[in-house]
């Protein structure tokens, strides 16, 4: 059987199937994963992302398919790092930190977006190794392994931000790296060193910072100037929102509320925030990308 059929197969079984057992069977009879065809591998993130969002974020078998769907979807990676061929940089390091925009893009698509996940994950993607290409523009010199601390740091604290619902502290990020806890702040300081300017080329798509507390959402930061310009965007989009995904906007990115703060707060389940607010933030993506 060849691999595109082996692959079609598991997306018309993979749909009916609801435990996690059977899933794994099924993605085990695809091969290898980073050798499916793009059309294949579009289909079945589709049923993928599909069961995510079925079994919610307190299944065991969610970080199973989370996981599947990161390994599938490597090749966008892979282009967005191409596409910076002509940088002096380790394609490795862009590689990570372009992993790290694949799985900010995972954890925030929504199928009912009605938009192909490349076509959601690309400006993410290209967005964090554009950061990470003005991160390590050192406006003084750093050693190297500062450098790539501050690369381990930035890609903890997004993992860590995920499931606490807030920033991590120092002391956290040193248990989660196996690190002593000065050497972690060490990075920290270290990291103010960088050089705080945009990159030359021009901003593409959705590479605009709508505020501070927005942009760890949106995995974007430009100029001053670009800021402004994305709130004047944003305020007209924002007043057309329903009532509640504008409180849930204020909670979250005014409040600090946690998600499942939020939750309580307007009666809801802190999976239905999630859903809500990663809905919501897509919308003022494609805003600032207009």
């Amino acid at each position: 059987m060849s691999a595109a059929t082996a692959v079609s197969v598991t997306v018309t079984q993979l749909a009916e199937m609801d435990d996690r057992r059977s899933t794994a069977a099924l993605i085990a009879e695809a091969g290898d994963l980073a050798k499916v065809c793009p059309a294949d591998a579009r289909e079945l993130s589709k049923v993928l992302f599909e069961r995510l969002r079925a079994v919610g974020e307190e299944s065991d078998e969610y970080g199973y398919v989370r996981a599947t769907l990161i390994e599938l979807n490597m090749a966008l990676v892979h282009f967005c790092v191409g596409r910076f061929g002509h940088r002096h940089e380790p394609a490795e390091d862009m590689a990570q930190v372009g992993t790290v925009g694949l799985i900010k893009a995972i954890d925030r698509f929504d199928p009912s977006y009605g938009v192909e996940f490349s076509t959601f994950a690309i400006p993410t993607i290209t967005g964090e190794i554009k950061r990470f290409f003005r991160d390590t523009g050192w406006m003084v010199h750093v050693p190297r392994r500062l450098q790539e601390l501050r690369i381990s740091l930035a890609k903890a604290s997004d993992e860590l931000e995920q499931s606490l619902d807030r920033a991590p502290t120092s002391a956290e990020l040193a248990e989660h790296l196996e690190l002593p806890e000065e050497e972690v702040r060490e990075g920290l300081i270290a990291a103010q060193a960088q050089n705080a300017h945009s990159l030359d080329a021009p901003a593409t798509e959705g590479e605009s910072q709508a505020a501070p507390a927005l942009a760890a959402k949106l995995a974007v930061e430009e100029s001053a100037y670009d800021r402004v310009l994305a709130l004047e965007t944003l305020r007209p989009v924002i007043a057309e929102l329903p009532e509640r995904e504008r409180r849930i906007l204020s909670l979250r990115f005014c409040e600090d509320l946690t998600q499942a703060e939020i939750g309580r707060e307007l009666g809801l389940s802190q999976m239905h925030i999630s859903r809500l607010l990663a809905r919501t933030l897509g919308t003022l993506r494609e805003a600032l990308s207009a």
